[in-house]
């Protein structure tokens, strides 16, 4: 292939920008917020099991103490409706009053013992509600810390945006400036070898692969034309002679 020496060094100019592109692009990818982001969602649906746990817990006491309470009612009701019997003077046998009366004492002691059941779920109730209101103040911490943590991630975001905006518009420039088949070579050659077509030799090395060319590479280098279109012999890029090339 051939292609005027100003147009291999051009690939130059655009092999920079597709580098720039890149690691813009890597850069959006591997953002420290990203894994940050991971773990505090992971610590907020952690804790939102935890509050659904609570919450749970909270909602089967209140149905307990309500029970609880009914069954005082239930027993206070029978209690006092034997005692007005016992206060009427209707009952007149003497067993008839000592089995009311023994009731009458059974009911208050059921009720004692249902008012010390209702009063251990009252105390397990104002645990559970603390556990809740604890959990609630976490998750608010964590959900400021999710919008301030996605703030700065948004923000990076723009940022990279912004700069790979400015560069891709630099890079339809530049490649507007280079013949079709040398841009296809060189489109081609970037896909294959992880993102780098051309490179510059220099000083008798490739800054593709980092390696010395052979005196026989570089003999075949300096017989070249200067519109020959050059191929590293170990990595297969465009090789772009320069200055610097040491020829």
């Amino acid at each position: 292939m051939k292609a005027a020496p100003r147009d291999q060094i051009r690939l130059l100019d655009l092999q920079e920008l597709d580098s720039t592109l890149d690691r813009l692009a890597h850069r959006r990818r591997t953002l420290p917020e990203i894994a940050e982001l991971t773990a505090l969602e992971g610590r907020i649906a952690e804790l939102r099991d935890r509050l659904i746990g609570a919450r749970t817990e909270l909602g089967d006491l209140d149905r307990e103490q309500v029970k609880a309470e009914q069954d005082v009612d239930q027993v206070r009701t029978r209690a006092d409706r034997d005692a007005k019997r016992l206060d009427s003077g209707l009952v007149t046998s003497a067993k008839d009053l000592a089995s009311l009366q023994s009731e009458i004492a059974s009911l208050q002691r059921r009720q004692s013992d249902l008012e010390e059941v209702v009063l251990e779920i009252m105390e397990r109730r104002e645990e559970a509600e603390g556990r809740v209101g604890a959990v609630e103040s976490d998750q608010r911490e964590l959900d400021a810390s999710l919008a301030a943590l996605n703030e700065r991630k948004d923000k990076a975001e723009q940022e990279i945006a912004g700069q790979s905006s400015l560069t891709a518009d630099a890079r339809k420039g530049v490649a507007g400036d280079i013949p079709a088949d040398l841009l296809g070579l060189y489109e081609k050659l970037r896909d294959q070898f992880g993102g780098v077509g051309a490179a510059a030799l220099t000083r008798g090395q490739c800054q593709g692969c980092r390696l010395a060319l052979n005196t026989s590479d570089l003999n075949r280098i300096r017989a070249a034309a200067a519109d020959d279109v050059v191929r590293c012999e170990e990595c297969r890029r465009i090789l772009v002679r320069t200055p610097e090339s040491g020829l």
